[in-house]
């Protein structure tokens, strides 16, 4: 049986004039399923990951699917309960006994007994055997959350301290090809399979063999990008390092020219200096904060500046930071190999400014590992750390990622030793170059692209995930926004209290950034965050502050942090990775997109109505659909299977083409707590007031109005396939 195919041009009655757009998407869905295609997917060719051997739905294995574990929103009474407790049934169907019953009566009699005595005897035998036979794990791809926490309990506070202080001395004693090594032996050993490194030629920004700086030309006195004087010997500490202060995939150049303070950068800030100056290759002083750097980058570009220095307000860090005298380093990579795709100033300074960063071809490795799953090996939850890098940034926090990550292959591996697996493949990945870019995590994504935009049903990213102590700060993609909430107050140690989650969809750094935003991955991750900086700007990440182990363990001295974030980002790897049905909530995206058209601003009459249709939707999606175990026809494993395949791809439509710099494709993620809008509308309507741009807010306008009717179309399309399959089977 094949699934019918609906395009883009099946739009929902009444759709606006933005759909006509050439720049549009073109296609809002493409439900071109065939299952016998499908179950013949060959996965990872260097994983070996043989779909076909295990997903031939029409043979006998499918029957060992175990859908009994799906549990609907209502309990309606199931097939055989009926007819037991249906009164008239056995009277609707009289049967006379034959003449020769009698006679059969004896016969009968004895052959009761027979059995009867058989029975008893299997019944002593068995008690006794019990007590000598051991305990058999649940079979694979039974959803268990008994056996979750069987798994999870294994997870101790102090073995990922001893794994964190292992890293960070291996890290120090071994290069990096050797230290990955290393790593991929260790996860080998716990029993993951086809532990591989995968290497990439890439292009990397260095610092150059002298340090930038900065020469104020009224006095001739020059300064490193830390504020120290050239005159003056290097500080020691490696973290203080010189060489350490930049901008990696900045121009490497000289200019002289006027310093102007641009503050924030913000189209407003830029406005308001134009007006005031000259700004034609000045050179800006900027903030980090409130809004992405590559953004502000582009409109100080655009307003003509020929130059830009950085720097991170004092007042806009936690109280609890002492990092004003620190350096910090910035990626202005947008992501993956880049090769390979207002006040004024009171007094006038010039200064000249000397950018002197090299680039050259570095090897980039990755190391991936898998648990093949029993009944969708086809299907892949990926889980990602990253690794120290070995060139420039010397910062250790990779460590609490990478050893959570370890932590939890080693118990995990521990019930699969057992005899269990989880339905779905679970992927491992330690990226490198993740302070460059997300390069590591790219450069492999793009390797594997054709196989991921068809096969991941999530990213689950460990990306630097204690920041601070204070505050528990899930970051999650609408649809798994219910699954995390659920998880949140799991197991907190005795010894710390679960403080209240902050949970929301916004933008989150790391290597969760090509699934998100190119494939349509529904993602999430879960940090520990000092809860000051949340109050103060955002985007202030960016700066990378070289962390150190030891103000690691400061923060988590006991690893009680540790332990809690693994556990509950191990929970939720395991319910996405087993659970018959993806624990996906498509209703919860419909509210997101409502709440993101909240506002006074013109225009959203068309935006509402759509954002509407498309709850109606998700609401008869979710309550005739995603309740399979309430009717035997849904139980079978094909409707299953395509009710998944409907639910992983639903946040693909979503993605848009063109946005500025810094934002997010993946327009269901705002740009921070503070912006309650989409993104690329807040930004036009930003603009707007400055410049009064009709044909860039006409665009905007089309591109949310397209995303939430190529959603609305594919709902719907799902709810038309599974009602032609019933009516092909009445």
């Amino acid at each position: 049986m094949a699934y019918q195919k609906v395009n883009a041009d099946q739009r929902a009655p009444g759709h606006s004039q933005y759909l006509d757009n050439d720049d549009l998407q073109a296609t809002a869905l493409d439900l071109e399923w065939d299952m016998e295609q499908e179950l013949e997917e060959p996965g990872f060719d260097r994983f070996q990951l043989e779909a076909a051997e295990n997903q031939n739905l029409g043979n006998s294995d499918a029957a060992n699917l175990d859908l009994d574990s799906i549990q609907p929103a209502t309990s309606p009474k199931g097939r055989f309960q009926r007819l037991q407790e249906d009164s008239d049934y056995m009277s609707r169907y009289p049967r006379t006994m034959p003449k020769n019953s009698y006679c059969n009566i004896f016969r009968f009699s004895k052959i009761f007994c027979t059995l009867t005595l058989l029975f008893i005897l299997g019944i002593v035998i068995g008690y006794y055997a019990h007590t000598k036979c051991p305990s058999q794990d649940p079979p694979p791809g039974r959803s268990d959350p008994q056996l979750y926490q069987e798994i999870l309990k294994e997870i101790k506070a102090e073995e990922i301290q001893k794994l964190f202080r292992y890293l960070i001395q291996l890290s120090k004693h071994e290069d990096d090809t050797k230290f990955l090594e290393k790593l991929k032996v260790q996860w080998t050993s716990y029993g993951l399979e086809e532990v591989q490194l995968f290497n990439y030629s890439v292009l990397f920004s260095l610092p150059g063999s002298s340090p930038n700086t900065v020469t104020l030309k009224n006095s001739s006195q020059c300064f490193y990008p830390n504020g120290q004087p050239c005159d003056q010997e290097p500080r020691k500490d490696l973290s203080q390092g010189l060489l350490y202060s930049y901008a990696a995939y900045s121009a490497r150049g000289t200019l002289e020219a006027e310093v102007i303070d641009v503050r924030y950068g913000t189209a407003e800030d830029v406005s308001r200096i134009r007006v005031m100056k000259n700004v034609t290759n000045r050179i800006a002083l900027l903030k980090l904060g409130k809004l992405p750097l590559l953004y502000k980058l582009s409109l100080l570009e655009r307003a003509g500046f020929g130059g830009v220095l950085l720097y991170v307000d004092p007042c806009d860090l936690p109280k609890t930071s002492n990092l004003s005298h620190s350096s910090f380093m910035v990626s202005l990579n947008p992501g993956g190999d880049p090769s390979t795709p207002g006040y004024p100033s009171i007094e006038i300074r010039i200064v000249t400014m000397k950018v002197q960063t090299v680039t050259e071809y570095k090897t980039l490795t990755n190391v991936v590992g898998y648990l093949k799953g029993a009944s969708f090996p086809d299907r892949y939850v990926i889980v990602g750390s990253h690794h120290h890098s070995p060139y420039g940034y010397n910062g250790q926090e990779w460590a609490s990622g990478t050893a959570i990550i370890t932590a939890f292959i080693q118990a995990l591996m521990l019930k699969v030793k057992r005899g269990w697996r989880p339905d779905r493949t679970i992927i491992f990945s330690s990226w490198g170059g993740t302070t460059f870019g997300n390069i590591g995590s790219y450069e492999w994504a793009e390797d594997f692209k054709k196989v991921l935009q068809r096969n991941v049903v999530a990213y689950v990213s460990l990306h630097n995930p204690i920041r601070g102590n204070s505050s528990l700060h899930p970051v999650a993609s609408p649809s798994l926004q219910q699954l995390v909430a659920e998880k949140k107050n799991f197991n907190c140690s005795k010894r710390t209290k679960c403080p209240d989650a902050n949970l929301s969809s916004v933008q989150m750094p790391g290597d969760g950034d090509f699934f998100i935003n190119h494939l349509g991955t529904p993602s999430l991750q879960v940090v520990y965050e000092d809860v000051k900086a949340l109050e103060g700007p955002s985007f202030l990440s960016e700066a990378l502050f070289p962390v150190r182990a030891a103000e690691i363990e400061e923060l988590d001295p006991f690893f009680n942090l540790h332990e809690t974030i693994t556990k509950l980002s191990g929970e939720v790897i395991l319910q996405i990775a087993n659970d018959p049905v993806l624990p996906f909530n498509a209703l919860d995206i419909a509210l997101e997109v409502q709440n993101s058209l909240k506002g006074d601003q013109p225009h959203m009459v068309q935006l509402l109505e759509m954002a509407s249709r498309l709850r109606d939707s998700a609401e008869l999606f979710q309550s005739d659909e995603m309740r399979p175990a309430n009717d035997p026809k849904e139980r079978a494993p094909i409707r299953v299977r395509m009710l998944n395949d409907i639910l992983q791809d639903l946040e693909k439509n979503f993605l848009v083409q063109q946005v500025p710099p810094g934002f997010y494709r993946n327009i269901l993620y705002r740009l921070d707590e503070k912006t309650h809008q989409f993104s690329i509308l807040h930004e036009v309507w930003e603009h707007d007031k400055l410049h009064l741009s009709n044909e860039t807010l006409q665009a905007a306008l089309s591109k949310v109005l397209n995303s939430i009717n190529s959603a609305q179309v594919y709902l719907k399309a799902g709810l038309d396939v599974f009602e032609s399959e019933l009516l092909g089977k009445n």
